[in-house]
C-alpha cells in the first residue's frame, strides 16, 4: 500500500483524508476505538479553516462555539484579557474526531479500530516500511506516518531521546455546564499550573489543566489538589463551587513532554504531538496537528508521485517542520516559564495587563496564518 498512519488523532485524520482526496490507498491504525474522550484543551484557532474546507470538513454542522476573546489570571485572581485576532472555535474531541473518523471511511481511508502497531522496522533493499501489528500480522507501505500522540510505546522501539526522560507534567480534563461568556477562553493560573476553560458543542464547557506529578504527590488525590492549590484562585474555586460536571471521573494523561522532538525518525514522518508538543498555555495544539498533517500529506504526495527520494523527502520535511513550528514551539516554552509560578505570574499579570500589545504579540507568536 502507499501509506499507513499509526495513530487516529486530528493529525492522523486530517493526513488520510488529504493522501486519499490524492488518490493514495491509505491505511490508518487507531488502539482504541471511536468516539472517545482525550485529555485538550479542544479550542482550534481558525487559521485551519482554509485547509479543512478543502478536505471536505463541514465544521459548521458539529456546532462548535465561536471563540473571539481571551483572558489570563494570575493566581490571586488579576486579569488581563485581549481579543483573539484570528478567532477560534470549541469542539470536543470526542465528537470531531468521530467525525472525521467516519469521513475518512466514507472516503475510502481503511480505519483499523483497536489496532496497535508494536514494530515499524524499514528495509532499505525494498524502501518499504514493515508495520507490525499487535496481532502479529505485518503491513507493508511504501510511507508510514506517526501521528500516535504525545507519547507511545513506539517511541521507545524507535529509540527516541526525549522517552528516555521523565517529565513531570500531567493533565487533567472534565467537560461541565457552566456560566461563562461562550466566546471566552480563559486561562488561570496557580501554584506549578494553569487551566484552561473555553465552550465547545452543545452549551458545553471544556475545563482543562496542566500541573505536575509532585504536586499532584504533595496532596495525594486530585479532589484535594483541586480544593487545596487550584482553588486558591478565586476564578478556580467558582469553577469548583457552581459548575456542574459532566463526568465523576476526569481524563488524566502522565508524563505529557515538551523536550525538543525530531520530525523524521528512522524514516517515519512525524505529525502533531509526536513531532512536537506546544505548551497547553498558549492553546494552539489542536491546529498544529492539523497543520503537520497538511505538510506530512504534501510531501508523502510528492514522494509517492517521484518527485523526491527518500533522502530529499526526509530532508525537506524535517526543514519545513522545522520553519513552521519551531519558533512557536520556542516561544511556548519560554512563556510556560512565566507561569505557574505564584509570585512571577502575578508580576507578570500585573505588567501585561498594562501592555495589550504585548499580550497580542505573543498570541501571534504561538499561532500561524490561515493557508
Amino acid at each position: 500500500m502507499d501509506v499507513v498512519i499509526i495513530g487516529g488523532g486530528l493529525a492522523g485524520l486530517c493526513a488520510a483524508l488529504d493522501l486519499r482526496q490524492r488518490g493514495h490507498a491509505v491505511t490508518l491504525l487507531e488502539r482504541r476505538s471511536y468516539p472517545f474522550h482525550r485529555v485538550c484543551g479542544e479550542y482550534i484557532s481558525n487559521e485551519v479553516l482554509p485547509y479543512l474546507r478543502r478536505l471536505g470538513v463541514a465544521v459548521a454542522a458539529l456546532q462548535p462555539a465561536a471563540l473571539s476573546r481571551f483572558q489570563l489570571s494570575s493566581p490571586a485572581g488579576r486579569t488581563l484579557g485581549v481579543p483573539l485576532a484570528l478567532g477560534g472555535f470549541g469542539v470536543s474531541r470526542y465528537q470531531l474526531d468521530h467525525y472525521l473518523y467516519k469521513l475518512a471511511e466514507a472516503r475510502g481511508v481503511d480505519v483499523r479500530q483497536g489496532t496497535t502497531a508494536t514494530d515499524v522496522a524499514f528495509d532499505a533493499s525494498q524502501d518499504r516500511h514493515h508495520v507490525t501489528l499487535a496481532d502479529g500480522s505485518h503491513l507493508l507501505a511504501r510511507v508510514v506516518l506517526g501521528a500516535y500522540g504525545k507519547r507511545s510505546t513506539l517511541d521507545r522501539q524507535l529509540q527516541r531521546s526525549f522517552f528516555q526522560q521523565r517529565s513531570p507534567y500531567l493533565g487533567v480534563k472534565y467537560h461541565l455546564r457552566y456560566d461563562q461568556a461562550k466566546n471566552l477562553i480563559a486561562l488561570h493560573n496557580f501554584a506549578d499550573g494553569y487551566a484552561g476553560i473555553s465552550a465547545i458543542e452543545d452549551d458545553k464547557y471544556c475545563f482543562c489543566y496542566l500541573t505536575t506529578r509532585n504536586n499532584l504527590k504533595a496532596y495525594g488525590t486530585i479532589p484535594q489538589l483541586e480544593q487545596q492549590v487550584l482553588a486558591r484562585n478565586p476564578f478556580l474555586a467558582r469553577i469548583f463551587q457552581e459548575a456542574e460536571f459532566l463526568y465523576a471521573q476526569p481524563e488524566v494523561i502522565n508524563e505529557i513532554s515538551f523536550a525538543p522532538k525530531q520530525a523524521v525518525e528512522q524514516h517515519v514522518l512525524m505529525c502533531g504531538d509526536a513531532a512536537g508538543l506546544i505548551t497547553p498555555l498558549c492553546g494552539n495544539g489542536m491546529a498544529m496537528a492539523i497543520h503537520g498533517a497538511s505538510l506530512a500529506a504534501d510531501y508523502a504526495h510528492a514522494f509517492l508521485a517521484g518527485q523526491y527520494t527518500r533522502v530529499a523527502l526526509e530532508a525537506a520535511y524535517q526543514r519545513t517542520w522545522q520553519r513552521h513550528f519551531g519558533p512557536r514551539l520556542q516561544v511556548g516554552r519560554t512563556v510556560q516559564n512565566l507561569f505557574g509560578r505564584p509570585v512571577l505570574s502575578e508580576v507578570v499579570v500585573g505588567s501585561l495587563r498594562y501592555w495589550p500589545a504585548a499580550v497580542r504579540a505573543l498570541v501571534r507568536g504561538t499561532h500561524g496564518t490561515a493557508w
